[in-house]
């Protein structure tokens, strides 16, 4: 906590972001924008300089699709991106989220500046960090912390949540959001937390998800509807392009209450056919993506070796974690049923802002100077290192008791090459000790 003792924590995501104030009372709020506390990422070019983000974004992109971006996070290593007749740097489209998050912070705390902390995908290398922390620059913030999503998130499992992490005790994060999936295993220390290793993928989410249903939607109907389709996936105009915006929106949308419903209908815009879609069509779509987050998650068990007894618990992360199949699916693959909470998209948002220190975090004072790269150590070699580190602990007492058995190997050989000395010489060769027996030779 800074001293001041305010602190703001932002998640910025692929396709939603959340932020969440803490005042020096130590209570932790989500900052609510435009009427929600999940802000779409989404920043759209109007034709002057300024740049609209979240809610704005999107309804202004119904009127021109060209300038519009809905997933900024997916661009972090573009540079830049022509929207319209601009081309716009991605430092520019953080930057403009965190103007609009700042804004709510003045308005609904005051003039005070607190420490921002950003959190990124623990896979994250220097350049993309760098991008987060300049966007923060540009935005007005001088004291920028960055942590690793997974650290945000076992904070949240300890502190919010009240589970237990014992030193040496493994949690499992399991973070599926829109357009990434990221699984790190962090362990907690006698100073803090750390990540034993990390694995995911920049393109498996809720995106894939929802292009499979539109997919779907494509298979059945195309035969039906053949130039709505042909309109909705190659638009040729700005009511074309408004009209896939909407389709991809409306399945979205569907998606999410096939989370808590058993069926949903959604209308095909152009083609003007209603389609009835049920939870168990959608399992089976999102079956492909979820599954293989789930491989991902138990390969890095199985690399780490861990022991069951040492995993303190697995926890979901991310909007895509509602699909209640997910859940079903890690439990059937690891043997133990994973932690989720009711709105998982504000666990990482509000971890990074509670009274905890853990070890990997960094405070950065502006301007700030470039992150050195830092190549991510691979499960394998993390293995090697451990088992190193045992091997020289165990080398000491071992040493030490292989000295004091040939002391007392070399000693006895002494003693009895005396005493069969003196039998055949009958020479008293022996001092007088009293427990050795009384003979004519002494």
């Amino acid at each position: 906590m800074p001293a001041s003792g305010f602190a703001l924590g932002v998640d910025f995501g692929t396709s939603n972001t959340v932020a969440v104030a803490r005042t020096p009372d130590g209570r932790a709020r989500t900052l609510v924008v435009d009427g929600s506390p999940i802000v779409p990422s989404a920043v759209y070019a109007e034709p002057g300089a300024a740049l609209l983000v979240g809610r704005d974004a999107i309804l202004s992109s119904r009127i021109e699709p060209a300038r519009f971006e809905p997933n900024p996070k997916r661009r972090i290593d573009d540079g830049s991106i022509l929207l319209g007749d601009r081309d716009v740097p991605v430092v520019d489209l953080v930057g403009a989220m965190l103007k609009r998050i700042d804004e709510e912070w003045t308005r609904t705390v005051g003039a005070v500046r607190p420490e921002l902390t950003l959190t990124h995908p623990a896979g994250w290398g220097a350049p993309r960090r760098n991008v987060l922390l300049a966007a923060a620059e540009s935005a007005g913030f001088d004291q920028v912390r960055l942590m690793a999503e997974p650290i945000a998130a076992a904070i949240y499992f300890v502190h919010v949540l009240g589970h237990e992490l014992p030193v040496g005790s493994v949690l499992v994060v399991h973070d599926v959001g829109a357009g990434t999936f990221d699984v790190g295993a962090v362990t907690r220390t006698r100073t803090g937390l750390e990540i034993l290793a990390v694995d995911g993928r920049d393109d498996l989410g809720g995106l894939e998800v929802d292009a499979a249903i539109v997919a779907y939607l494509d298979r059945s109907h195309r035969d039906r509807h053949p130039d709505a389709w042909q309109r909705l996936t190659a638009p040729g105009s700005a009511e074309d392009r408004r009209a896939r915006q909407l389709l991809w929106d409306d399945v979205r949308a569907a998606k999410e209450r096939l989370s808590r419903a058993n069926a949903v209908d959604l209308l095909i815009p152009l083609a003007g056919a209603s389609v009835h879609l049920t939870r168990t069509e959608l399992e089976s779509l999102a079956t492909p993506a979820l599954a293989e987050s789930v491989r991902t998650t138990a390969a890095l068990v199985d690399a780490l070796d861990v022991a069951q007894r040492r995993i303190a618990g697995v926890f979901l992360v991310g909007g895509t974690s509602r699909i209640p199949l997910l859940a079903t699916l890690l439990f059937q693959q690891l043997g133990r049923p994973p932690v989720i909470i009711e709105q998982p998209e504000l666990v990482v948002a509000e971890g990074s802002v509670q009274a905890y220190s853990p070890a990997p975090s960094t405070t950065f004072a502006m301007p700030s100077t470039p992150i050195s790269p830092a190549p991510p150590v691979p499960v394998p070699v993390r293995r090697r290192r451990l088992l190193r580190r045992l091997a020289t602990v165990a080398a000491v007492p071992m040493a030490a008791m292989s000295v004091a058995a040939t002391v007392v190997i070399v000693a006895t050989l002494i003693v009895l090459g005396i005493v069969t000395y003196s039998i055949v010489t009958g020479q008293g060769f022996l001092p007088d000790w009293p427990f050795l027996p009384t003979a004519p030779w002494r």
